[in-house]
C-alpha cells in the first residue's frame, strides 16, 4: 500500500479527511475517486459543498477521525475486495511414469481424481482449469475445463505458467491430482489465510519443512518470478517459493499433503480411504 497526500499529487482511491480549519472548496477537482470520508474533531457534518460535488455516486462511508476501530475495519473490508479473482488449476499433465497408469484417472473417492480435486476447488473459486499437455485436453471426462500446456516440457511449472499466461491478473490455487487424502477443511484453512499482498500463500510440507509449491495460492506478483527463474534455467516451483515472499502456513492435518505415485502407494492409499 502506498499512502499519497493529496493535497499535493493526484492518486487513486481517496480517503478525504474533512477538517473545519481547512476548506475544500478550492480542492474539488482533485476529488475524483472518493472511498471514504473522516470528520475530524470539530466537523460534525459532511460540508454542503462536498455532498453536492459528490452526489452523481452513491455518497462514500462518513466516519470520525478518531475512530480508529472503523477506519480499520473498512480498511481491511477494502483489501479484501481488492484482491485478485481467485481461479482453480488441477494439476494433470503429468505422464505418471511410476504410476504407470493416469494418476489423474484413478478412483479413490465417487470421481476420478480430475474430477474430484476440479469439485474441491469449485467450492473455493469462481472458474476451475485442468492443466493438461495438448495431447491429453480431448479426453478429459464431460464438465471439466481443459486448460493445455502452453510452455511444454516444464512439468507443473508448465501448467502453471500456461495459466498465468491464460490469466496473469488471477491468482490461481494449485491442486496436484494426486492428493486424494486431501479435504475441504484444509483448502478453507489455506484460503482463509491467504495473504494476496505476498507472492504466494502455501502450506509447509511435513516431510521436509519445505513449502508445498502443488498445494498453493500464486498470487499475480508471482508470474513474473517464475519467469525469471525460468530464465536462470530453474524449472522447479519448490525453489521460486524458497526464495520469494512466501506466507508459510503449517498445515491443520499434515497428513492430507501425502500423495500416491506408486501402485504400492495407490493400494495403500485405497485400504485407508475405503477402511
Amino acid at each position: 500500500m502506498v499512502l499519497v497526500n493529496g493535497n499535493h499529487f493526484r492518486a487513486r482511491q481517496q480517503v478525504v479527511i474533512v477538517d473545519p480549519r481547512k476548506p475544500l472548496d478550492k480542492k474539488l477537482d482533485r476529488l475524483t475517486d472518493v472511498r471514504l470520508i473522516l470528520l475530524a474533531e470539530g466537523q460534525t457534518d459532511l460540508p454542503a459543498v462536498l455532498a453536492e460535488h459528490l452526489s452523481s455516486a452513491p455518497l462514500p462511508p462518513v466516519l470520525r477521525l478518531v475512530d480508529t476501530a472503523g477506519i480499520a475495519a473498512f480498511i481491511r473490508q477494502w483489501y479484501l475486495v481488492a484482491a485478485p479473482v481467485l481461479r482453480g488449476l488441477v494439476l494433470a499433465g503429468g505422464r505418471s511414469e511410476r504410476m504407470q497408469t493416469d494418476k489423474g484417472a484413478l478412483h479413490y473417492h465417487a470421481l476420478d481424481q480430475r474430477q474430484h480435486t476440479a469439485a474441491l476447488l469449485s467450492e473455493f473459486c469462481p472458474d476451475v482449469r485442468v492443466s493438461v499437455r495438448p495431447d491429453q485436453a480431448a479426453d478429459l471426462p464431460a464438465g471439466l475445463k481443459p486448460l493445455p500446456d502452453t510452455f511444454l516440457n516444464l512439468g507443473p511449472l508448465g501448467g502453471l505458467l500456461s495459466a498465468f499466461q491464460a490469466d496473469p491478473n488471477a491468482a490461481w490455487l494449485v491442486l496436484a491430482c494426486d492428493l486424494p487424502f486431501l479435504t475441504r477443511q484444509t483448502l478453507e484453512f489455506l484460503v482463509t489465510n491467504r495473504q494476496p499482498a505476498r507472492a504466494a500463500t502455501a502450506l509447509k510440507s511435513p516431510w521436509n519443512d519445505f513449502p508445498e509449491p502443488l498445494v498453493t495460492i500464486w498470487e499475480p506478483r508471482s508470474y513474473g518470478q517464475l519467469l525469471r527463474f525460468l530464465s536462470l534455467g530453474y524449472s522447479c516451483p519448490r525453489k521460486a517459493l524458497i526464495n520469494s515472499d512466501t506466507e508459510l502456513l503449517e498445515p491443520p492435518v499434515p497428513a492430507e499433503l501425502r500423495n500416491v505415485n506408486t501402485p504400492e502407494e495407490r493400494e495403500a492409499a485405497e485400504r485407508e480411504l475405503i477402511g
